[in-house]
């Protein structure tokens, strides 16, 4: 089949890659505009963009979907199906209806369940046990379309949300593959989704790092897991943020919340158990090991974290 992909950051790539080593024809890619990173907040490409000129492919980024140009673009190109994974965008109904085959989105969650930009991070948060990777036909509401296809795996313990993404990302490009195969033969079953069963997944800000001490040591471990790589966990100490990237529940082990218990290891007390944190980082300062940061902290420094800077308590 002639193929256009739209996809973004990391997570499509692989879908991509599946595309690009199949016999389907990829003509194009979508991609969101070059975004400027880094200190010197130089324009970088995409993940899927540096992919799909590496190989060749006509990379088309618009600003918008609605304004008639990429509509056009599309036309030109003639693709018998449009494949989209974390695009960004929702696509207008006259892209929708534009091939033959449809457009089938690559969404990592177990629709109806996280909807929307972040399910992955959300389902670490929630403390899921289990989520997966659905293919769907794209309707013009947001991931409200047929389910064509879904894989369930199990959520690891110890797993980030980005260790979590890499996986899915895997699974989904198969996924993409044997769902094109179903539509080709005429063998794909559309299933409606139970829309009492949704739920919504929204974008993660910075402030879902925040880490309130009040709540259970399993849930801020949760947390924690659920928002690395990014924004990353964090609260406040000495009235300066202190990022959290590694920790560890200890539930047979009480103390007050968000209190540094005495000992040579950085065990946190929660409204539940405890909290160790194995690897931090302070402000302006590199990652190190939670026993390491208690040894160089001064004998009368504050003992308690905070929900924001200015906080302290004697």
């Amino acid at each position: 089949m002639r193929i256009v992909y739209m996809g973004t950051p990391d997570f499509a790539v692989p879908t991509l890659q599946a595309l690009l080593d199949s016999t389907h024809q990829v003509v194009g890619v979508f991609s969101q505009p070059d975004r400027p990173k880094g200190r010197g907040y130089k324009l970088m490409p995409p993940p899927v963009k540096e992919l799909a000129l590496a190989h060749g492919v006509p990379v088309y980024q618009p600003l918008k979907m609605r304004d008639g140009t990429a509509l056009a673009i599309l036309k030109q190109l003639r693709p018998d199906v449009i494949v989209v994974a974390a695009y960004g965008r929702l696509l207008p109904k006259e892209i929708l209806e534009l091939p033959a085959y449809g457009c089938i989105n690559v969404h990592a969650s177990l629709l109806p369940r996280y909807r929307g930009a972040g399910p992955v991070q959300w389902s670490v948060i929630n403390g899921e046990k289990a989520t997966g990777v659905t293919t769907m036909f794209m309707g013009e509401g947001l991931d409200t379309g047929d389910i064509l296809e879904q894989v369930q795996t199990p959520i690891g313990p110890e797993e980030t949300a980005g260790e979590l993404m890499g996986r899915l990302a895997e699974i989904g490009a198969q996924l993409l593959l044997h769902t094109l195969e179903l539509l080709e033969s005429g063998k794909a079953i559309r299933t409606v989704q139970d829309e009492s069963l949704a739920t919504y997944a929204p974008m993660l800000q910075k402030s879902d790092g925040a880490l309130d001490f009040s709540q259970s040591a399993q849930k801020l471990y949760d947390r924690i897991r659920g928002v690395s790589p990014w924004p990353s966990a964090y609260a406040y100490l000495d009235g300066k943020r202190l990022k959290i990237h590694k920790a560890a529940p200890l539930s047979d082990q009480a103390g007050e919340p968000g209190v540094i218990q005495d000992g040579k290891r950085l065990i946190v007390g929660c409204g539940e158990g405890s909290l160790e944190l194995l690897e931090v980082q302070p402000e302006g300062g590199k990652r190190m090991r939670g026993e390491d940061f208690l040894r160089g902290r001064r004998p009368n420094a504050e003992k308690k974290f905070t929900s924001c800077p200015s906080e302290r308590h004697n």
